[in-house]
């Protein structure tokens, strides 16, 4: 490969890992809509769960933090927030 230009190395590696490529994608992609699916269901087991164990206004003040602040954390991490 010393001896390829660029052009001649690019064109060898894309039909190297032309088939390759879409078995592994769409596999990602049943695999992240299985886990989206559980994680799902799991999260709101988890939220009724909270909110028929949450007793006073301090509880609910507390869980509505964490709500903000993990909001705020979606938000800062996002990638199609526009930089500064």
């Amino acid at each position: 490969m010393s001896n390829m230009t660029v052009n001649q190395r690019n064109q060898a590696e894309g039909a190297a890992y032309s088939g390759s490529a879409e078995r592994i994608r769409h596999g990602s992609e049943r695999g992240a809509a299985i886990y989206s699916v559980i994680a799902a269901v799991i999260g709101i087991a988890l939220c009724v769960a909270a909110i028929s164990i949450i007793d006073g206004w301090a509880q609910w003040l507390v869980l509505g933090v964490i709500v903000l602040t993990t909001v705020g954390f979606m938000i800062a991490i996002s990638p199609n927030r526009r930089g500064w």
